[in-house]
């Protein structure tokens, strides 16, 4: 018999056995977790810096201004929204808004300076900003094509870890994990940024 069909066999006689019983995987993950607002907020600045992102606070009043100054400082002219984000955060840029859709082919995303968006939830203990596909947040093409994305996350919606996190999110949602600005260091351990997505990461905190 040829090596050929003496594979073709084999695969036929493993296709014939009977699946194995289905086996209950334990799920004692550690949830439930809690944290004064304060320490919880102050891992997460921990964390984000550490990645290299850029970390600016403020309050719910402040947020429009500081969403300004942030685009200002980094000389954006031209920024996208999903079409669902509080209008109110971008009112005092003087530049100009794009909305997102799905009409708009993504290459075209690389002409905008940067991108503002919401986020769902946020990891204190690593650091990870997850993104849902919201109205607010918008689809995933948008937060990986520019080289900036400005990202609003809120106090309420940090949690410690990542199994109180993940309890937050529906399932069935495409869901988009940032942590840090985009980089790698798979060739020659040299860390290049902006390989997956944006170079700069700014994380707006509002308390």
């Amino acid at each position: 018999m040829s090596a050929r069909k003496t594979i073709l066999a084999r695969i036929r006689d493993a296709r014939t056995l009977a699946p194995p019983a289905p086996q209950q995987v334990p799920r004692e993950y550690r949830t439930g977790r809690t944290m004064p607002d304060a320490e919880r907020v102050d891992l997460l600045v921990d964390r984000l810096v550490d990645y290299k992102a850029h970390v600016h606070r403020c309050t719910a009043a402040e947020l429009p201004d500081t969403v300004t100054r942030v685009l200002d400082e980094i000389g954006a002219r031209r920024v996208g929204v999903p079409a669902g984000l509080d209008d109110s955060w971008l009112g005092g840029f003087p530049g100009e808004v794009v909305v997102d859709s799905s009409d708009v082919p993504a290459p075209r995303l690389s002409e905008l300076d940067a991108v503002v968006t919401a986020s769902t939830v946020t990891c204190a203990e690593t650091g990870t900003i997850f993104l849902d596909g919201s109205a607010d947040q918008g689809r995933r093409a948008l937060t990986l094509v520019p080289d900036v994305h400005v990202c609003v996350v809120r106090v309420e919606c940090v949690e410690v870890g990542v199994p109180e996190a993940l309890a937050r999110l529906v399932p069935h949602r495409p869901t988009t994990l940032i942590s840090g600005p985009s980089a790698t260091s798979d060739i020659e351990l040299e860390r290049v940024e902006g390989v997956h997505g944006p170079r700069n990461l700014h994380v707006v905190i509002v308390r």
